[in-house]
């Protein structure tokens, strides 16, 4: 399977970038193949402009800036987002990613109000590291949650649930903890 795998995270010495490699090298070893974005480390602009915003609705003027990005998503039939919970909800990064490549004519048609899906992703998992406990996540409502499971899902294939593995309570982590969460990443991503 082609799998996109979607790392944001700006420190190449973190947790976040050993789950990010721990991923990668799963998927491998699972047979995929595997196209590995790395947000940071490609310098991608999360910044939707005006110009980017006038042309939104706009296919396929809307691709003009972000088309390699696109074609890369267009290919996927996996997708994998490994990425750290900042403030409840995706960095500023991997947000601007969605809101400058998932465009109208790429991830989905709307045509007299109804809405088609246009992707071929067959599955989907994320991989998340929280500062907070699972609790306050829980208070909070949990947005990355929802948006794997339930905006992920419906964008790409409603039929499969996304796998979703977090890692909570980053904030009071232990080695063990951390061993114990990459194991456990490692495990999910080798029956991907």
């Amino acid at each position: 399977m082609k799998v996109l795998l979607i790392h944001s995270h700006p420190v190449e010495e973190s947790f976040g970038a050993a789950l990010h490699r721990q991923t990668r090298e799963s998927l491998r070893k699972a047979g995929h193949e595997v196209d590995d974005c790395n947000l940071y480390a490609e310098g991608f602009d999360p910044v939707m402009s005006r110009h980017d915003r006038m042309i939104y609705h706009t296919y396929p003027d809307n691709l003009e800036l972000v088309r390699p990005y696109v074609d890369r998503l267009q290919r996927a039939e996996g997708l994998v987002i490994v990425t750290p919970v900042w403030n409840f909800g995706w960095p500023a990064m991997l947000k601007g990613y969605f809101d400058r490549v998932w465009l109208p004519g790429v991830t989905f048609e709307l045509k007299d109000g109804v809405l088609t899906r246009k992707l071929h992703i067959e599955k989907v998992a994320v991989v998340l590291t929280y500062g907070a406990t699972r609790w306050r996540a829980f208070l909070a409502g949990d947005p990355p949650k929802k948006l794997a499971r339930r905006v992920l899902r419906a964008q790409t294939n409603p039929a499969r649930s996304v796998r979703f593995l977090a890692h909570y309570d980053m904030n009071n982590c232990t080695p063990e903890t951390r061993a114990a969460f990459l194991a456990k990443v490692k495990r999910e991503m080798e029956r991907f």
